[in-house]
């Protein structure tokens, strides 16, 4: 898959099969979507190409705060697990989102992507004050000679539920209900920062992980069974059993939230690399136990616990 970042400098794709979106999750409903988008590809001997943006036009037009599924980099690698051809990433500004409806069709869509057929849902909107929709594209279709696929409905609200379902399971303790949405174990990135190494001296090191992206979700507090890779050494596939914690150490009087990793039969040196922790299952709520040694007593429990339920 190739990556675009600057549409300025897009080449000729041949017959663009375009779709456009924030496809935050690629979970099972996206999925959907590409595979018509690819099988409209092979039907005509196109490229498929989706179009996304960044940062997320919400934190651009709104207020709310934002809790993605996935950062940019990570939506990146789950498109190109999907086999898609063409990924353009579109810097989201004020500017952008302010143009006249026509002449985003004009100028964007016609101009940088020369579409030989459009795929969209029925609810797509774009141009200032969201005003350009379907029956738009429909007219520009006709005027420029491109196909217009819409996408049904039933989809496009199967895919806004699935968005929220995944966020309230992982905000809940439920990542096995958000793996059944998305269709993979969520994950999330960090670098290993130093800790107070209290781990390590109840026998248990963790690595303490820093989230680099504000805006991503971070699962509810509590102890999860993980998987772990080093994802800064290239070519390196290996896959780590853990166990996790979320929250703020009541036992040790901490005040600061923490996502503290604990690699099983691991002793390396990692601090600055990079994680990837892939969230299999919550285990347990955060505690207060009565002194370090309950909590010792409770960590080998917990990573019993985390070892039944990796495989």
């Amino acid at each position: 898959m190739k990556v675009y970042y600057n549409t300025e400098t897009l080449p000729a794709f041949r017959k663009a099969v375009v779709t456009i979106g924030t496809f935050d999750g690629v979970h099972l409903g996206h999925c959907q979507v590409i595979e018509q988008l690819k099988k409209e590809a092979l039907r005509i001997g196109g490229e498929t190409v989706m179009v996304t943006f960044d940062p997320h036009p919400r934190k651009i037009v709104s207020t709310k705060p934002l809790q993605l599924i996935n950062t940019l980099a990570e939506k990146t690698v789950l498109l190109e697990k999907q086999g898609i051809d063409h990924l353009v990433v579109v810097p989201f500004t004020l500017a952008f989102s302010a143009q006249a409806a026509d002449q985003y069709v004009e100028d964007f869509l016609i101009s940088r992507f020369h579409p030989h057929t459009v795929i969209i849902g029925y609810d797509h909107r774009f141009g200032n004050n969201r005003s350009g929709d379907f029956k738009l594209l429909e007219q520009y279709a006709a005027r420029h000679a491109f196909e217009l696929i819409e996408i049904p409905g039933r989809v496009i609200d199967e895919m806004t539920i699935s968005s929220t379902k995944i966020r309230e399971a992982l905000l809940t303790g439920k990542p096995e209900e958000a793996h059944r949405f998305l269709g993979y174990d969520y994950f999330f990135e960090g670098t290993v920062t130093a800790g107070n190494k209290l781990g390590r001296t109840l026998g248990y090191p963790t690595a303490n992980l820093q989230v680099e992206d504000n805006d991503k979700l971070v699962p509810a507090n509590g102890v999860y069974a993980v998987q772990v890779q080093l994802i800064d050494e290239p070519g390196n596939e290996q896959f780590f059993k853990g166990m996790m914690n979320i929250g703020v150490r009541p036992t040790v009087d901490g005040t600061r939230k923490v996502i503290e990793v604990n690699i099983f039969d691991f002793d390396k040196d990692i601090y600055g690399r990079t994680l990837r922790v892939y969230v299999k299952k919550f285990l347990r709520g955060e505690q207060k136990f009565n002194g370090l040694d309950g909590l010792k007593e409770q960590l080998a429990k917990d990573k019993l616990h985390a070892l039944k339920n990796l495989f």
